[in-house]
């Protein structure tokens, strides 16, 4: 059984192919500049990558490439579109509609569209997406998995702020988290790492990137995670601010001239990482090749490393306790200086991180990096959030 995972954004779409037998990718690729000058696509089976410069005036025509690729006779991988059992679309934003995956309808694809108001980078890129391919495959089952489905668990309490009632029942405005996939996946490995059934676990799960979030998984699930109504909240990321005192956006506003519009570009573009070092939002170029001899580089990644520490210290308070931390993502699973950081002094709450595991943790393996004697483990493990995605996609359609 074949599943196509499509992940789809206003100018791209990523896509893998996964054979649910071995549960293994047999091709994946990238649709760049859709919709603008000097569109291709990159495809990649057979351990080659293709190539293929044309024209993608919508994400229709994008999808129809894709497909073309995947049964062409030199890079494709199946003799035709019927070997493709069904279509998993990544969704950003379910609201409060949806707390699972569910089978996409016209329904869903209408109320995926209304909630592009929570999610307006986003929501209106993965619509597109799923109307391009309901148009080239009318026949194929189609399943919206939903990056916040997996922090819909998070109680009244954790997911309210302190606005009135109102705001929260008449805007919708309140915690929703997100990177729900990625989350989900690490959380589950980590229990088989631990040989514990997941419901008997606490873990506290650092998604790190040019995005980041952490979230706390009791039993399997999410009690709270630390992007809020949008992924600006929590920590400070590549370009993102992350928690600030709300007033400093009036603040600035008035110290700049700058509008609303500007304030929330400013807040997302050129804060977090790249503000604070004034160089890049790019962690490599932060941290490798002695990069860290720069004080505003470290200073920006020291920033990043204590407020990951911060929420560790706070979700084990949450949770009464914790088993495991688990680092995943660009930086959680290759950045081996803002592990070390961000579980340095931790041994009250009987974490203790190696240094020499932390520092010989090969990229792409899960591996932990606790020391002798620690309490709590430390793990580091790889994410797959299209494998969530797929596996979702078969549960849902009932394959």
């Amino acid at each position: 059984m074949k599943i196509l995972v499509i992940n789809a954004g206003s100018s791209s779409l990523k896509y893998q192919l996964i054979d649910m037998a071995d549960e293994s990718v047999i091709a994946k690729g990238l649709c760049e500049r859709i919709a603008i000058e000097g569109s291709r696509l990159v495809h990649k089976a057979h351990g080659e990558t293709f190539t293929f410069e044309k024209p993608m005036p919508n994400h229709t025509v994008a999808i129809k490439m894709v497909l073309d690729a995947l049964v062409d006779k030199k890079c494709g991988v199946i003799s035709s579109m019927d070997e493709i059992a069904a279509v998993g679309h990544r969704l950003v934003h379910g609201a409060e509609d949806y707390n699972c995956s569910v089978l996409i309808t016209d329904e869903v694809v209408a109320k995926c569209t209304e909630n592009a108001e929570l999610a307006p980078l986003h929501n209106p890129a993965n619509v597109m997406g799923i109307n391009a391919c309901r148009e080239v495959m009318p026949n194929t089952p189609m399943v919206a998995v939903f990056d916040t489905a997996f922090h819909a668990t998070m109680p009244d309490y954790a997911y309210l702020y302190g606005m009135s009632y109102d705001d929260y029942k008449k805007y919708r405005i309140r915690k929703y988290g997100f990177h729900g996939t990625s989350h989900m996946y690490v959380s589950q490995e980590a229990a088989k790492m631990l040989g514990k059934d997941i419901n008997d676990t606490k873990i506290i799960t650092c998604h790190l990137g040019n995005g980041s979030s952490i979230t706390a998984v009791k039993g399997g699930k999410s009690i709270d995670t630390t992007m809020g109504f949008t992924p600006l909240d929590g920590l400070p990321m590549g370009t993102r601010s992350g928690s600030i005192d709300p007033a400093i956006v009036e603040y600035w506003m008035q110290k700049t001239g700058k509008s609303v519009a500007d304030a929330i570009k400013h807040l997302n573009k050129e804060c977090g990482m790249l503000g604070l070092s004034g160089n890049s939002s790019d962690y490599r170029d932060l941290c490798d090749n002695g990069n860290l001899d720069n004080p505003r580089n470290k200073l920006a990644v020291d920033v990043f490393s204590y407020c990951v520490k911060r929420y560790v210290g706070a979700y084990t308070a949450v949770m009464n306790g914790v088993d495991a931390i688990v680092f995943t993502a660009g930086v959680g699973e290759n950045t081996n200086y803002v592990r070390e950081q961000s579980m340095r002094d931790l041994d009250y709450l009987g974490i203790k991180l190696d240094k020499s595991k932390n520092d010989k943790c090969p990229r792409g393996v899960a591996c932990d990096i606790s020391a002798k004697g620690s309490k709590v483990k430390i793990l580091v493990i790889p994410t797959n959030e299209e494998l969530v995605i797929a596996r979702e996609t078969v549960a849902v359609a009932k394959l």
